[in-house]
C-alpha cells in the first residue's frame, strides 16, 4: 500500500518523477550469509566480512569501466586485460555492452563519469578510484538506483561497495622486511611512491614504514613520487641519487625498471630492492643478482579488473558475493628468479607478469591482453 501510494505522489510530481523512479528501484543488496557463489574466487577480506546479494537482473547487462590515471603501462595493461576478458566468449554472451573511460588525475571528473554510468542506466560499474574518500556520494547514488559498484585496485573506504583487490598494506610490508632481512645494520633508504592521494599509495606506504619502525634498525627513508611509471620513477631516483649520493636499498610500488636504469646510470651499486612485478625490473633483477641486486618483487597484475568484472557479473546475476574480496599476491624473490617461469626475457618490459588467478578461472597470455588497445571504447 505505501509503495502504491509512493508511486501516486511520484506521478502528481512531474519534474520529481526521474527521482521517484530511482527511489522504486532496487535500493543495495541484502547482507547474507555465506559463503560465497564461488568460494575459491570470491574470497572474503576477513571472517567479519559481510556477504551481499543483489536482486537478480535478467541479462545481457551493460557493464563499464571507470578508470582514473591512464600514463603508466600497469594502467594501459589493464585496460587492454579487461578488454581481453569481456570478448572472452563465455563473457561476451553475458555482456550487452561494455564501456571503458579513462578520466586522468581529475577526481571530479572520474566521479562525474561514473554518476554519467548511473544515469545511463548502466547496470554495474567497475571502478579504480583516484581518491576513495571522494566516492562517498557516488556509492550512496549506485545503491539508490540498482547498481553494481566495484571498485578494485585502489579500492573505497566503505562498505557500502564491494571491493576487490589484494592487501596493498601487506605488499609494503613485504618489501620492507625484505629490507630489513637483507641489510644487517639498516641504512638509507630509497622510496620511490605512487600517485598522491589514492588509497594504494597510502596503504603501501603505511605497510612499509610501519615495518621498517618495528624492525629496531636505524632508518633513514627518502621519499619521491614516481606515479607508477618508468620514465618518472627513473627521473625522480636520478634526480635522488644526485642529491643523496648512495642509498642502501631502494622499494618502490611501480615503475621499478626505470629505477634500476637509473641506479646504473648513475652509477649507483647495486643494493637491496623491494618492488613490483614489471617483467623488466625482473629481468634486472635475475641479470644483476649475483652483482648486489638483490630483489623481492611482489604484487599483482593488472587481470584483478577482470577478477573485478566477474564479481560484477555474479552479483547481477543474484549470486552471493563477498562486501570485500582478497586476491592473492604473485611473488618471487632472489635468487628464484626463472626465464619463462616468472619473468620473459622475450617479452616488453613493460608487461606486468603475474596476470592468472586460476582459482576463478582467470588465466590471460600476452597475445590476448597487447592485442586490446587502450583507448576510451
Amino acid at each position: 500500500m505505501q509503495l502504491v501510494r509512493r508511486l501516486g505522489i511520484c506521478a502528481l510530481a512531474g519534474s520529481a518523477l526521474a527521482i521517484c523512479a530511482l527511489s522504486a528501484r532496487a535500493a543495495g543488496p541484502e547482507v547474507v550469509a555465506g559463503p560465497s557463489a564461488d568460494p575459491k574466487c570470491f574470497v572474503p577480506w576477513a571472517d567479519s566480512t559481510k556477504f551481499f546479494k543483489f536482486p537478480a537482473k535478467a541479462g545481457p547487462y551493460r557493464v563499464a569501466l571507470a578508470n582514473g590515471y591512464i600514463a603508466n603501462t600497469w594502467r594501459i595493461q589493464m585496460i587492454q586485460t579487461a578488454k581481453a576478458y569481456a570478448a572472452q566468449p563465455d563473457v561476451a554472451a553475458r555482456l550487452k555492452e561494455f564501456k571503458v573511460v579513462s578520466t586522468g588525475e581529475d577526481v571530479a571528473a572520474q566521479i562525474a563519469a561514473v554518476n554519467n554510468f548511473i544515469d545511463s542506466g548502466y547496470d554495474a560499474i567497475v571502478v579504480d578510484a583516484q581518491n576513495p574518500e571522494a566516492f562517498k556520494p557516488v556509492v550512496r547514488r549506485a545503491r539508490q538506483a540498482g547498481v553494481v559498484l566495484v571498485a578494485f585496485d585502489n579500492i573505497l573506504d566503505t562498505e557500502e561497495a564491494i571491493n576487490v583487490d589484494v592487501d596493498q598494506k601487506g605488499l609494503g610490508v613485504y618489501w620492507a622486511k625484505w629490507l630489513v632481512d637483507t641489510i644487517p645494520n639498516g641504512g638509507k633508504i630509497l622510496e620511490i611512491r605512487g600517485v598522491a592521494g589514492t588509497s594504494v599509495d597510502r596503504d603501501r606506504h603505511d605497510g612499509i614504514h610501519e615495518t621498517l619502525d618495528k624492525s629496531g634498525k636505524k632508518w633513514d627513508v627518502i621519499e619521491v613520487y614516481g606515479k607508477w611509471d618508468d620514465p618518472t620513477a627513473q627521473k625522480v631516483t636520478a634526480d635522488a641519487i644526485a642529491v643523496q649520493k648512495h642509498f642502501d636499498g631502494f622499494t618502490a610500488q611501480g615503475g621499478d625498471t626505470g629505477a634500476v636504469q637509473a641506479m646504473i646510470d648513475a652509477r649507483q651499486p647495486f643494493v637491496p630492492f623491494g618492488g613490483e612485478t614489471e617483467n623488466g625490473f625482473r629481468k634486472f633483477c635475475a641479470k644483476y643478482g649475483a652483482d648486489g641486486l638483490k630483489c623481492a618483487s611482489g604484487g599483482t597484475g593488472p587481470a584483478q579488473v577482470a577478477v573485478a568484472i566477474k564479481t560484477a557479473l555474479a552479483a547481477l546475476e543474484g549470486q552471493v558475493v563477498p562486501q570485500s574480496v582478497k586476491l592473492p599476491l604473485a611473488t618471487a624473490e632472489y635468487p628464484n628468479f626463472k626465464d619463462g617461469v616468472n619473468f620473459y626475457s622475450n617479452l616488453s618490459d613493460n608487461f606486468f607478469v603475474g596476470n592468472s588467478f586460476p582459482t576463478c578461472g582467470i588465466n590471460f597470455n600476452a597475445a590476448e591482453i597487447m592485442g586490446q588497445s587502450k583507448e576510451n571504447k
